[in-house]
């Protein structure tokens, strides 16, 4: 069962895009890597991830782990070129980030992952997506955040201190630059009570 504890800052009804632009923050990394984050770009995405936990057929998937094979922990959802989104509402997240990021990015996002962190066991260890092109080539990944704040943690592949970045209740995260391939992120398991969150990934074609 999912049970979601509303923020008292995204208690509006009506599901709707910000700006993308505006209040939007960069952080530059190392090695050609760099952040922008744009907290609260998606109002009452508490309610909207209520819509989302009911209607996306999520996906529990197992994955081979040294001699065993485990569950992974969260659930999933890959939208593919030209398939439709479950609500219009993301269709306009990726054609506005798009338009956002055409001058940097030169092609527009076209797919669409998602992931249900349930509750603090659920999480995603410690990589960079790094299938396809972004192997060898610098891309961007938009992430927007959906229900509990979960942070976004980060740390250069080559060493040195990690960082987190707030992500939860429609903030908008765009990993940019070298930051697949020179930087790690995950979502850390926590002990701490916390609702659930859906994570929506918008990227370009060929990139996993």
């Amino acid at each position: 069962m999912v049970t979601l504890q509303g923020s008292l800052l995204d208690l509006g009804d009506q599901i709707a895009l910000g700006r993308v632009g505006e209040g939007m923050t960069r952080r530059h990394l190392t090695h050609g890597a760099w952040l922008d984050v744009r907290p609260g770009w998606l109002t009452a995405g508490d309610r909207l991830l209520e819509v989302l936990v009911h209607e996306v057929p999520w996906q529990a998937e197992r994955r081979q782990m040294y001699d065993s094979v485990v569950d992974v922990p969260r659930l999933t959802r890959f939208y593919a070129e030209g398939e439709p989104l479950p609500r219009p509402v993301l269709a306009q997240a990726r054609d506005a980030l798009s338009a956002h990021y055409a001058g940097e990015l030169g092609e527009p996002f076209t797919t669409a992952g998602m992931c249900l962190y349930r509750d603090g066991r659920d999480s995603v260890a410690w990589h960079g997506d790094r299938i396809g092109r972004s192997r060898e080539q610098d891309t961007m990944i938009a992430i927007v955040s959906l229900g509990a704040d979960r942070p976004l943690s980060l740390r250069p592949r080559d060493g040195g201190p990690s960082i987190k970045v707030a992500a939860g209740h429609g903030d908008l995260v765009v990993m940019g630059g070298s930051c697949q391939r020179t930087w790690d992120h995950a979502i850390l398991k926590t002990s701490a009570v916390v609702g659930p969150r859906i994570s929506v990934q918008f990227r370009v074609s060929g990139v996993r």
